[in-house]
């Protein structure tokens, strides 16, 4: 149940934000920024560890590159969206419902491996619930910061796409317990794919000018911190919970 309304808060308190701060564009991508660092060291340092110990030795690497893959496909559907692309959706060259089955899918999948997860608030919700706080901020900006903000009273297919995409991860988690639990490796490896491939390019997108962008490196630097901080704390309290 904490999985659940955290999983729903951190959309709600991103599109909140959004709504409010949404025309600050450079606030959208620092979070990003920050998101990708933290999203990229639950990866290296929880997801794939798991993968490769469940079954060493096994092709579960191709799961991964499913995974990215995967991902790949989604962005055709939602223009780079979950990158911080979000300029690309203002002028609605965009249909909102191949952006919002896009971030479905997205976070559907995500959900999955949740199911299975030994302790209630691991790192890899925490993960998701950082990755999600700024697609919330950007897709509360886009809904409700658009031409037509003019009506004070946000739209009912907004507030439906706000309601799918915070009930998404766990509609995934809900049918994640219904796989046998030795499928979950798989489903952790597509998803780490699917980690790898965005906070890689958020990360790894250069700027313009191609000039070294201290900001960006100190917000990438918090953001592994803040990974490895929550990693040592979850490692020790799981040593106390086996004492």
């Amino acid at each position: 149940m904490v999985t659940v309304i955290l999983l729903i808060l951190s959309v709600i308190s991103g599109v909140f934000l959004g709504k409010h701060f949404g025309k600050k564009e450079k606030l959208a991508k620092n979070l990003l920024i920050l998101s990708a660092g933290f999203l990229i060291t639950i990866c290296l340092n929880e997801v794939f560890p798991q993968v490769y110990t469940a079954e060493p030795g096994s092709s579960l690497g191709i799961f991964v590159l499913i995974g990215v893959l995967l991902q790949m496909v989604l962005e055709a559907l939602t223009k780079g969206f979950e990158h911080g692309h979000f300029h690309h959706h203002s002028d609605h060259n965009i249909l909102p419902l191949a952006l919002m089955v896009g971030l479905f899918i997205h976070a559907f999948i995500e959900g999955i491996p949740l199911a299975n997860e030994e302790h209630q608030l691991s790192p890899y919700l925490w993960g998701i619930v950082f990755h999600n706080l700024p697609i919330s901020f950007i897709l509360g900006a886009f809904l409700f910061n658009r031409k037509d903000e003019s009506k004070r009273t946000p739209s009912y297919p907004s507030l439906l796409i706000v309601a799918l995409f915070a009930l998404a991860s766990p509609m995934g988690m809900l049918l994640g317990n219904y796989f046998n639990p030795d499928l979950q490796p798989y489903f952790l490896a597509i998803v780490g794919g699917i980690f790898l491939h965005i906070s890689s390019v958020i990360i790894f997108e250069s700027n313009k000018s191609h000039n070294i962008d201290w900001v960006k490196i100190g917000l990438v630097i918090l953001g592994v911190s803040l990974a490895l901080i929550m990693h040592l704390f979850h490692d020790h309290s799981h040593l106390e919970h086996h004492h």
